[in-house]
Formats: C-alpha cells, structure tokens, sequence
C-alpha cells in the first residue's frame, strides 16, 4: 500500500513546476524579428539543465522567449492530451512520446532520442542507514525508500528493477511514492527516507551520494530521453529550430555537464 506523505513533503512538489521562462531584451527583440513564445514541456529532471540551455539560447534566437513547463512525464502527456499549449515536448521515457505518437499529436519528422540517463539509489548525506547496493533496500537498514509512482518513469523503471530482483512485493511497506523525480529527490536530500531512486543526473544536480546503480541488464530499455515537436506548434518553425539547437555541441555541454550522455 502506498504510505501517505505528509504535507511538508507534499508541498516539494511545487520545486518542480516552476516555468523557466526566459524573455528577450527589448533591444535583442528588434534585433532579432518578431517576438516569439516557444512552450516547452520537459521532464522534472531536465529542470537544471533546460533552464540554463534556456538562457543561452538568447543568443542564438534573441526573439524567442522559452517558457518551460517541468512535471513527470505522465502528467505532461496527460496535459497535452487535454489540450495544454505545448511546441515541444522532452519526456524521460519512450512510453509517454509513444502514447502521444499513437494519438497523433507528434511531428514524427522532428522525433528524436535526445538524450540517455542512468537509474540510480541516492542516499542522504552522511548515508545514516548505510546502504550501499539496491539488495539493501530489501533488509532491514532500509524503513523507508521513496519512488516516483507508476506513471513516473523513473517509478517505472523502479518497479521494473525491483521486480527483476523478486523484492517488488516484499517492499511495498518501506514505499513512499512521489510525484516525480524532483519530489523523490527532495525527500533524500532532507533525510525524510533512507533512500530514493532517481537518475544520477538529479543526484549530481542535487549533490547527493549515489549508492548504487542499477544493473542494465535488469531493465527492458535504456533510459532514453525522446524530444518532438508536437503537430499543432503554433511555432513549429521556430520550435524544430530550438531542437536543432538541443542536438547542439553547446547543447551537449551542458547536458553532459550534470551526467547526461548522447545516445549514438
């Protein structure tokens, strides 16, 4: 059963839905054509790194202003399917940008594998329960670990790496489940949880120790990071311009900055 968070915990949540908004100066607006809004919707562990790339692209496209909306996935496809603005969409999974594909809501031209992460077990600092691999999470060091829930992507890879290692039942008691990977990652780093699982790039981002991480072999599909524009952009130009500018060696910079690879 899931355990109930508390309302202090609940409230993380706001970290991750802040928008990265970043406007032109007015003389880099006359400079550069008409002013430009572009919606991006980017996984929750894109925050960091989306904003900064954000910033710098001023000067690449001084007339375009990135707005960019951070939440799991899931949510982000939801919001799209209920007809939410969005020109571009970053998810941290191939299932929500599959789903959204079926549909027919993306520009299958501009599709692209932008980016690859890990799954990792990131413990608060000092590591107070001592846990040091993801076979802890079964025994008694561990009392509660936090994941993002089932339509999270980071949650699913949990349960699938957990359901590989035939524990997935026994820990449901110890589960606390977040909304995204920036929840789960806040509840580690104020010692609410023994442990969380999240990508590596969030706990580089975040400055916490990485205990383990998990065993390629025991997961279905790499952590691949999809990016396309969606068919009704009222910008489409503009927002397949800015994903040229993802798949940017400045881009990547940044990207790889935190722990993110490119995938071949």
């Amino acid at each position: 059963m899931k355990k109930l968070v508390s309302l202090s915990l609940a409230g993380a949540l706001c970290l991750t839905l802040a928008a990265c908004g970043v406007s032109p100066s007015p003389a880099a607006s006359e400079s550069g054509g008409e002013p430009v809004e572009l919606h991006v919707y980017a996984a929750a562990s894109l925050k960091e790194t989306m904003t900064q790339i954000a910033e710098n692209y001023k000067d690449a496209a001084p007339n375009v202003t990135i707005t960019c909306t951070f939440d799991s996935s899931g949510t982000l496809q939801d919001q799209i399917e209920a007809g939410g603005e969005c020109d571009l969409f970053l998810s941290a999974a191939q299932k929500q940008m599959n789903a959204l594909s079926d549909e027919g809501y993306i520009d299958e031209d501009t599709r692209v594998d932008l980016l690859e992460n890990k799954v990792a077990l990131a413990v608060p600092e000092g590591n107070p329960a001592g846990v040091t691999s993801f076979d802890d999470v079964a025994t008694d060091k561990v009392s509660l670990i936090a994941l993002g829930n089932s339509d999270v992507p980071v949650g699913q890879y949990s349960e699938e790496l957990f359901t590989a290692m035939g524990v997935w039942d026994d820990i449901q008691g110890k589960i606390t489940f977040g909304s995204n990977v920036k929840e789960v990652t806040t509840w580690v780093s104020e010692n609410t949880v023994d442990c969380g699982v999240i990508y590596s790039t969030d706990a580089y981002s975040a400055g916490l120790e990485v205990a383990a991480l998990a065993d390629p072999a025991l997961l279905t599909n790499q952590v691949i990071y999809p990016a396309a524009v969606l068919k009704e952009s009222a910008h489409a130009d503009e927002a397949k311009a800015f994903l040229e500018y993802l798949k940017s060696d400045e881009s990547k910079e940044v990207f790889q900055s935190v722990g993110f690879a490119i995938p071949e």
